[in-house]
């Protein structure tokens, strides 16, 4: 199967020319499962845990966003009219976010033109509200996170590389602080830039595990429909085989029995009208047993000659079908064995005789032999016709037919013949061994008696 659906790894989401080994434009990224929709009943697993996580983003924001406002606004530095200022911009990234953010966060960034649009509006308001306050840049850890999810490598580094350096510039040109606070908060702002790219490397991985993982699994639901096709496909076809040897070991051979009968009956009609009325009676029994075939093919049940009957029974009634030049010999300890072995032998066995029929010519003798071993069954049967050259290719559904069935339970077949010596048609089937009866224990009253 795996060369019928060869499973392709998933590009990576950092590869892509001229950028970081590994990064790749969002539109490269294969769509997520549901992406623009949210958690549904009969949605797949992978939708709904991408679903439930980004509604613990939204949590995770939501508390970033309370708790920066919060400590801005308590804080005693700088002016109050300028921490407001700053707190007014800052409060709308929550509409901004509600409108946007969410949204491409469900669907992961795959409208990269989009994506863009909500981050740079994000970082217009975030940037001089962390400018005017410096307890603003505080938000920086629930806006990095987005950058990384929402952009490929090379823009989300430039994007954080602004939100970390950006309002440190921006705080040291408004306020003018001395060298020494600079440079701590210049420290600060480096720290978190590492911080960021280190945890936007790890964002980064689980992406790509997520979507790999996507891939994946669709490519696994499309093996298993595929696998699930082919295996319907295969068993009508096998379906279809078996129909076609069952039709033409009994109903076909029955009809071609007909056939030859009327024919018979229509020279003896004028000349021999007694042996004509004995082909009549023959047609009548014919007739009878192609619809009991054909009812036993309807219904899936068992052949007409084996039901309620011994393999050896049925053997001989198709050998008093056949004709007085017809014998049975049975050797072995006769048991009952599997139904499918049973009617392996009794098919090969008409079909054998069908070919005396047809081939092996009118003077022909029939000897059938089953033999019962304690680990197999074998059949054949043995005429002194014609014969035929065994080599040649097999045509039809008759002998090929043989061979298929006997290998379904495990068995084999052989045909050996050749002009003017006859025809043997043989098989061998795996039989399970006679176990005898298991004792019974004796009772108690059985063992006290003396």
């Amino acid at each position: 199967m795996s060369d019928d659906l060869p499973m392709e790894k998933p590009p990576g989401r950092l590869t892509g020319p001229g950028s970081t080994p590994g990064a790749v434009p969002v539109a490269a990224r294969g769509p997520r499962p549901d992406a623009e929709c949210g958690s549904a009943p009969g949605e797949s697993g992978v939708a709904h845990a991408w679903n439930r996580g980004v509604r613990l983003w939204d949590g995770y924001y939501a508390v970033v966003w309370v708790a920066t406002l919060v400590l801005t606004l308590a804080s005693s530095q700088p002016s109050h009219a300028v921490r407001v200022t700053s707190g007014a911009l800052f409060a709308l990234l929550a509409p901004w976010y509600v409108w946007g953010g969410g949204r491409e966060l469900m669907a992961l960034g795959q409208d990269s033109r989009r994506a863009g649009r909500y981050l740079t509006g994000a970082g217009l308001l975030f940037l001089p509200a962390a400018a005017l306050a410096g307890e603003m840049r505080l938000a920086a850890f629930a806006l990095v996170p987005q950058c990384f999810m929402l952009l490929p490598t090379r823009p989300a580094l430039i994007a954080v590389t602004a939100m970390n350096i950006g309002p440190v510039a921006g705080w040291a040109l408004l306020w003018r602080p001395d060298g020494r606070e600079l440079f701590f908060q210049a420290l600060f702002a480096v720290v978190t830039l590492a911080f960021s790219a280190v945890f936007g490397s790890w964002i980064t991985r689980i992406i790509e595990q997520s979507e790999e993982r996507a891939a994946l699994i669709a490519e696994l639901e499309a093996s298993r429909e595929e696998i699930a096709r082919l295996s319907a496909e295969r068993g009508a076809l096998a379906e279809h085989e078996r129909l076609s040897r069952e039709i033409h070991d009994t109903l076909a051979q029955g009809f071609t029995s007909l056939l030859m009968l009327v024919q018979a009956v229509d020279s003896e009609l004028e000349r021999d009208l007694p042996q004509a009325r004995r082909h009549l009676e023959l047609m009548a029994a014919t007739a009878r047993q192609n619809l009991a075939e054909a009812r036993a093919l309807v219904a899936g049940g068992a052949p007409a000659d084996l039901d309620g009957g011994s393999l050896p029974d049925a053997l001989r009634r198709l050998a008093a079908r056949h004709g007085p030049t017809a014998a049975v010999k049975i050797a072995g300890s006769a048991r009952p064995l599997p139904a499918a072995l049973e009617v392996v032998a009794l098919r090969t066995c008409q079909e054998a005789l069908a070919n005396v029929t047809k081939h092996a010519g009118p003077d022909a003798g029939v000897t059938i032999s089953l033999e019962y071993g304690e680990t197999e069954l074998r059949l054949s049967v043995r005429d002194t016709g014609r014969g035929f050259d065994a080599s040649a290719p097999l045509a039809g559904y008759g002998l090929n037919g043989l061979h298929a069935r006997a290998a379904e339970v495990g068995g084999s077949a052989e045909v050996v013949s050749a002009s003017g010596r006859g025809a043997a048609v043989s098989i061998r089937l795996p039989a399970p061994e006679r176990r005898p009866p298991e004792p019974v224990p004796a009772s108690a009253d059985d063992r006290s008696r003396p």
